[in-house]
């Protein structure tokens, strides 16, 4: 099958294309690195020439709440219009697991408005919710960080290699549309504050972990399951400790 990775040059849409590669698929990486833009519209009825799949994990160059929302609205619009005129058959979208537990999370409003544009298109679709990357942890613990400490909710955590998410998109992909979400997960639960005390143990970081009940991450306070997926989520196989000691080996 020919399918589009929008976002396909990023971390998981490089992973994404290389599987659907070996696989026998042809991938095409799809981004401004490459000349197709979401945003203004350039290269993307080119590269929807034949497609039968698109697989959007792109993503905004600025979080802030309303840059994002924008992003998500305007890149999906023109993407999914790019697909009907192409008679793509299936739309695959990597969303985050507990979007909907969150909406005072700006982000996360905008990921709830990018998958409601999907659901109302009429093009067949999957909403893949994955938890948090491994390869994003630092970047967790530095916007949770004050002066020394780095302050963290005692919540269940459950993150995932971009390795695993990258392999549960390319199964669902060349799959039937779901016309629903999936949950994607690491293959281990963790206190979160006991998962960055470790982490940053290993890291010979000297940061202090305090636990902290009104801990907010990305400006949202956390339950106990706001960050884990319901039951049914399908697993990864990479344990956090290994791909840290491969990763830790690899530099």
């Amino acid at each position: 099958m020919k399918i589009v990775v929008i976002g396909g040059t990023g971390l998981i849409g490089s992973k994404t294309v290389a599987k659907l590669g070996e696989h026998g698929h042809e991938a095409v990486a799809a981004s401004p690195n490459t000349g197709v833009n979401t945003i203004t519209g350039e290269g993307l009825a080119e590269v929807m020439t034949g497609a039968q799949v698109v697989i959007d994990v792109s993503n905004s160059p600025s979080f802030e709440d309303k840059a994002v929302l924008k992003f998500f609205e305007t890149s999906t619009r023109n993407l999914l219009a790019a697909e009907t005129e192409a008679g793509v058959g299936h739309h695959v979208a990597v969303s985050i697991v507990g979007t909907e537990r969150m909406p005072e999370n700006g982000y996360f409003r905008a990921k709830i408005a990018q998958e409601q544009l999907i659901e109302k298109s009429g093009i067949p679709f999957s909403l893949v919710h994955a938890t948090q990357f491994f390869e994003f942890v630092r970047g967790i613990a530095d916007t949770s960080t004050d002066d020394a400490t780095v302050r963290i909710a005692p919540v269940l955590f459950q993150p995932m290699a971009g390795d695993d998410v990258a392999q549960a998109v390319c199964r669902v992909s060349v799959g039937s549309p779901l016309n629903g979400r999936t949950e994607i997960a690491g293959p281990e639960q963790f206190r979160m504050d006991e998962f960055f005390r470790d982490a940053l143990a290993g890291w010979g970081d000297p940061r202090q972990v305090v636990t902290d009940v009104h801990a907010r991450y990305f400006g949202s306070e956390l339950s106990e399951r706001s960050l884990v997926p319901g039951d049914g989520a399908t697993l990864g196989k990479i344990r956090y400790r290994d791909w840290a000691a491969q990763n830790a080996a690899g530099k």
